[in-house]
């Protein structure tokens, strides 16, 4: 099949969409999720933290980002992140990403807590 005919992946997708309207939280949200799904969780990171810029509120990427830290190694900051996406997934009423943050966050609270150090 010659390159041309070959469909985008789903990560080039949102990469075109992002460099069309690099504004839109939604579309870094996706390409962050993309790039998450790839296993390029330092990408991902500075993907959420644009889309969290362009929307403060937007409780989802405090949930993705902080999955991302984690999986880079980097729990303490990981646990900020959740720290801060608690309140605001509280105040926005989104439950299932409150609670899922909760959960995290007390998985590495935990986990923390039986290092030694």
């Amino acid at each position: 099949m010659a390159d041309e005919d070959r469909e985008p992946s789903r990560l080039e997708q949102f990469r075109q969409i992002v460099d069309m309207d690099p504004d839109d939280y939604f579309s870094r949200f996706g390409y962050a999720s993309a790039l998450s799904d790839a296993g390029r969780y330092a990408e991902a990171v500075q993907e959420f933290r644009a889309a969290i810029r362009l929307k403060p509120d937007y409780s989802a990427a405090f949930r993705d980002l902080g999955k991302a830290l984690e999986r880079t190694g980097a729990h303490t900051e990981a646990m900020q992140v959740y720290h801060e996406g608690i309140p605001i997934a509280e105040r926005n009423g989104d439950l299932q990403t409150l609670k899922e943050m909760q959960v995290f966050l007390r998985r590495l609270e935990q986990r923390k807590g039986r290092q030694p150090g």
